[in-house]
């Protein structure tokens, strides 16, 4: 059990610059990208400008990719549903894959203090919120979102 709270940050609106901000002002040791596509129209969020700047920063950086949303899920997120995004999102999480960057994430949470990023600003939109509570039920640590 750990008591280090998990954080989790959305990257919506936001400067590469704020949110390294955000998650050096936080202890963030170790970012745990949960999109399934490391890539950004926006600047600095693509997955290898993203994992350099952070480790200059510090802050070492990890893709766990199968706990991305999968398109359906986005797509339904983007219009709104996210009742939908969620009932796809916790289907996806069944998955082998997911199960095993599930275990992953736990793991390193449990050792580090850890932030989930996505694309969101709302975390209540956001598939990262689902991601973190189930982390922090099975370890008993709170959630912290940035």
């Amino acid at each position: 059990m750990t008591t280090q709270p998990l954080a989790t940050i959305g990257y919506e609106r936001q400067t590469q610059d704020v949110v390294i901000a955000r998650l050096k002002a936080a202890g963030v040791e170790t970012l745990v990208d949960v999109r399934a596509v490391a890539s950004s129209r926006l600047a600095g969020f693509s997955k290898t400008l993203l994992a350099a700047s952070l480790a200059e920063a510090g802050i070492g950086y990890v893709h766990l990719r199968q706990l991305g949303t999968p398109k359906p899920g986005r797509d339904a997120a983007r219009k709104g549903h996210i009742d939908e995004m969620t009932a796809i999102f916790e289907d996806h999480l069944t998955e082998p894959g997911a199960q095993l960057e599930l275990a992953q994430a736990k793991e390193l949470v449990a050792t580090k203090k850890v932030a989930l990023l996505c694309f969101e600003a709302d975390h209540h939109g956001c598939h990262r919120k689902i991601l973190a509570e189930r982390i922090c039920e099975d370890l008993g640590c709170p959630v912290e979102h940035l």
